[in-house]
């Protein structure tokens, strides 16, 4: 009789767990990112309870399936982006904003720190009409605070195809750790996060 229950309990949890899991995954959402160097963009969200996964890559150009090489020319309209998985019943797409901005420098339209171009623009690219609300509104807040004397230059546009990077960007805060470092601050970019956010710099 234990068997024929064990058996039964094993049946009942091979059949209800795809179903499970595919229902999780129905209620994960996507959010996607451009803070220029896309190495320095996965930590920050990385450690926010609610946040499953996130992905260095390109999009917001026409080049189709583009290389890291080809994005660094400049040439195909893409940014380094991070796209950003997560829980909305954990996270809020209003917290990921707020890490965002806290991990750019919204005032400079032709890069991020030392990383100049196009290619590493800052941007909110929206997956929903939701998103797009909550991204225009906080970018419309942040104008109005006069927390700086410049406009902010960041764009709001709609996502499009994402690409992920090759497999050496991903998680490169983690597997080259000490250089990924040394990139950030001969990059000035923690001491230009610190002179615009202060407290709040990512």
């Amino acid at each position: 009789m234990k068997r024929w229950l064990a058996i039964a309990l094993l049946t009942l949890l091979t059949w209800l767990g795809p179903v499970s899991l595919t229902a999780q995954a129905q209620d994960l959402a996507k959010a996607t990112f451009a803070g220029g160097c896309f190495w320095c963009m996965e930590k920050p969200f990385d450690t926010l309870d609610g946040v499953v996964s996130t992905t260095s890559g390109y999009t917001g150009g026409t080049k189709v399936d583009p290389t890291y090489q080809e994005v660094s020319s400049g040439k195909t309209g893409h940014a380094e982006s991070v796209q950003v998985e997560y829980d909305p019943s954990k996270v809020s797409y209003k917290k990921l904003l707020e890490v965002f901005w806290h991990n750019v420098d919204p005032l400079d339209a032709g890069g991020q720190f030392c990383d100049r171009g196009d290619q590493y623009r800052s941007s909110i690219f929206y997956h929903s009409d939701e998103q797009q609300k909550r991204a225009e509104q906080s970018k419309a807040e942040l104008d109005r605070s006069n927390q700086f004397a410049a406009p902010i230059a960041t764009s709001v546009v709609a996502a499009d195809t994402f690409y992920p990077a090759e497999d050496y960007h991903q998680n490169y805060y983690k597997t080259n750790a000490n250089w990924y470092r040394f990139y950030r601050y001969s990059c000035g970019r923690d001491q230009r996060l610190a002179k615009l956010w202060g407290e709040q710099a990512g």
